[in-house]
């Protein structure tokens, strides 16, 4: 996620321009963003659904121009951030390798090439002019002292990092420092950007992992960027299992899957799946050739249907894919098609997706497993489902010598 521009020099205009746009963030909220407009999003078609105003809406007609689409491109600057009450013994060299290549990688992976981050990780260390405890970081952090840190840190950076030459910005603290707190890691979003540089910076990734970090933490976080929602379900007394909506099966669920590969639907949003790679089923039954979701594309080929999708209402639809154990699923302890259902009203933590079991009375992979009830969640060949509350009917009838899986669907 980093990447690197230092200037030997701080105009005068442009830090006069960061001051002013620095008040704006007192008017910080941490899982709000005023919507942004709506840009047309291609291959939109039947099996679609519209988005809605729930934050990270997983409707597809359109995009919401607020976040950068990851089709390019995108460059990353990686602040690192010190506190006067601890000498860190990290160098922001051994942070960098944390997280990168690891991150750029999962996403090409995960885009089939289409996307690229470039980190440009700075070199040096921002020192923050509180004590770490001074900013009360943690998980459900105090707007106000949020705000302090956010003002300070962008403050301490503008002398040497030029916010407008980059797409996605990550600050990341001293994680040795007393009071710098793992779970705070998120992504903040403003209600008004703040000015900078002449760039409007819409949310700041603040990073507070220990060394070394979870696996995928950083991918997950990204993803926010991207307008893609948390797929996980936070109890409500902060007790319980936090996984039962969607297991391992996507890294926006957990950044410990043993299968952290964006789900179909999350790639068509983002423009990795052409409307091309994705069946839409109308009703009586027809057969489908699914490609296993990480499988890398052939050379020269957008690598074969991906997705099947049948709409169960204006706001919902069941969602078919195939999972295999390569690219980012290389560590899956199941293989089969998988089946999910997708509601655009839903907000992120609020059960957008939710996976269908289709062994309800079995687990599997229960050392490793996040949630091992879902772990065996996909259908095996041989094997038919018909998805409960719904007419429609799955059958796994076989599976090719090039690993794809051929469904009837049934409705």
């Amino acid at each position: 996620m980093p990447r690197q521009q230092t200037l030997g020099g701080v105009d005068r205009s442009r830090m006069r321009t960061t001051a002013a746009a620095l008040t704006s963030l007192t008017a910080l909220a941490a899982m709000s963003l005023v919507a942004g407009p709506a840009v047309a999003a291609p291959g939109a078609g039947p099996c679609t659904l519209t988005r809605t105003a729930a934050h990270h809406s997983l409707g597809l007609d359109s995009w919401n121009g607020a976040y950068p689409r990851p089709e390019r491109t995108l460059n990353a600057v990686m602040v690192f951030l010190s506190f006067p009450d601890h000498h860190t013994t990290l160098t922001t060299e051994q942070l960098t390798a944390d997280y990168f290549p690891a991150t750029s990688d999962f996403f090409e992976r995960a885009s089939y090439g289409r996307f690229r981050l470039v980190p440009h990780p700075q070199k040096q260390w921002i020192e923050m002019p509180k004590p770490s405890a001074a900013y009360g970081i943690q998980r459900d952090w105090a707007p106000a002292d949020r705000a302090a840190y956010l003002r300070d840190a962008v403050a301490g950076a503008d002398p040497a990092v030029d916010f407008s030459q980059y797409d996605v910005v990550y600050f990341v603290a001293d994680p040795e420092a007393p009071g710098v707190d793992s779970d705070a890691t998120k992504v903040v979003n403003f209600e008004q950007p703040i000015r900078a540089d002449g760039a409007d910076l819409r949310r700041i990734v603040t990073v507070f992992e220990k060394h070394p970090p979870d696996r995928n933490v950083l991918a997950h976080e990204t993803g926010h960027v991207f307008d893609l929602p948390d797929l996980y379900h936070r109890p409500s007394d902060g007790k319980g299992d936090w996984d039962t909506y969607v297991g391992d099966w996507d890294v926006m669920g957990s950044q410990f899957g043993m299968s952290p590969d964006l789900f179909a639907w999350q790639k068509w949003k983002l423009g990795w799946l052409d409307a091309s790679q994705v069946d839409c089923v109308g009703s009586g039954s027809s057969l489908h050739t699914l490609q296993p979701l990480s499988a890398a594309p052939p050379p020269g080929g957008t690598g074969g249907t991906r997705l099947a999708v049948i709409r169960t209402g204006s706001g919902s639809a069941i969602a078919v894919e195939a999972r295999g154990s390569a690219g980012n699923d290389g560590d899956t302890c199941t293989e089969g098609v998988l089946v999910y259902r997708v509601r655009n009203e839903a907000s992120s933590g609020g059960g957008p997706i939710e996976v269908v079991d289709a062994h309800p009375d079995t687990e599997a992979c229960w050392d490793r497993s996040v949630y091992p009830p879902l772990a065996d969640a996909p259908l095996e060949v041989g094997e038919t489902f018909t998805v409960p509350g719904e007419r429609i009917t799955i059958e796994v009838a076989d599976r090719t010598q090039s690993g794809a899986y051929t469904v009837k669907i049934t409705r």
